[in-house]
């Protein structure tokens, strides 16, 4: 009799674990998604693909609106005040005050359209703008222009900041499973 119940307890439980992978529960809390509307708002403005911002945004600040690097970067997608003040200006956002980039409306504004700027200025090599993102465009436009970096000049086959590889590759692997775990809830902004 005790080992029915303990037999019925485990198949239970197995078909909870089952039930629960397959519906990506588990993955959604090592993978949060706040602040989609904000997400989806500013993605489509510039557009930029809403599930690498949330990529962007899980390997810079994991969600953490308060968050500053050790570099001063702060907010969500972990912006300098002095690249934020230079993305608010391009964009209208202020008038010559400070900006809030612990704001979370604000830092995934100008987040997105940095994403975008670096996109365009990459044409659409993601691992670029994504390289740029994290070491700067100056350092990436000098690794396209060395041939052991870039053979073309416009896409990167090695980068050579190892914490910018991992990075790159950290947003590139996130973005896919966001995109996995979320399509439905965020929907591609065509």
């Amino acid at each position: 009799m005790i080992r029915q119940k303990t037999l019925v307890r485990l198949l239970f439980l197995v078909v909870l674990v089952v039930v629960l992978l397959q519906s990506g529960a588990i993955l959604r809390i090592f993978f949060p998604a706040e602040y989609i509307n904000e997400i989806k708002k500013y993605s489509e403005e510039y557009g930029v693909d809403p599930y690498l911002v949330m990529a962007v945004i899980k390997s810079e600040s994991n969600f953490e609106q308060e968050a500053v690097s050790h570099k001063e970067a702060r907010g969500l997608m972990q912006i300098t005040q002095s690249t934020a003040q230079w993305l608010a200006e391009r964009i209208g956002l202020t008038d010559g005050g400070q900006v809030d980039i612990h704001n979370p409306d604000t830092n995934i504004r100008l987040g997105c359209y940095y994403l975008s700027y670096l996109l365009n200025l990459y044409e659409g090599e993601t691992k670029c703008a994504l390289a740029a993102y994290n070491a700067g465009n100056g350092t990436v436009d000098q690794w396209l222009s060395d041939s052991r970096y870039s053979k073309d000049g416009e896409t990167l086959y090695k980068i050579p900041y190892r914490e910018t590889e991992q990075y790159v590759n950290k947003v590139i692997n996130y973005s896919k499973i966001y995109r996995i775990l979320y399509r439905v809830r965020v929907g591609r902004l065509v």
